[in-house]
């Protein structure tokens, strides 16, 4: 399986999880440069999620949440400042999120920069 396919794959069942949770999805693969995006947009609770998914199948290249990086973080950082003046939707907070899949297990950490 391509990457580009694990990805989607990883992503989709991210979205049942957090569909489930009560969360709604606003967009998936929000483009804000030519470099980066961020995975999912959601909200729930009047709280904007800016979630980034990590996939693996196994641990061999180290855990998910290893592959989210200080840079990876500034990026999607960018992305939020970019979909905030783009939306005239105010929300009471902004959190940026990541989900990990490895091995079918999710976890799930509302915000990374605590």
């Amino acid at each position: 399986m391509s990457n580009k396919l694990k990805g989607k794959s990883g992503e989709d069942i991210a979205v049942e999880f957090l569909s489930k949770k009560g969360f709604k999805i606003l967009a998936r693969n929000f483009r804000y440069s030519r470099y980066s995006e961020i995975d999912i947009i959601a909200k729930k609770d009047n709280v904007i999620y800016f979630i980034e998914v990590k996939y693996r199948t196994n641990s061999s290249f180290g855990t998910p949440f290893e592959a989210i990086t200080k840079s990876k973080i500034e990026k999607i950082k960018k992305g939020v400042s970019y979909f905030i003046a783009q939306t005239h939707e105010k929300f009471s907070s902004y959190r940026l999120s990541a989900i990990s899949i490895l091995d079918g297990k999710i976890d799930f950490i509302e915000n990374i920069l605590q």
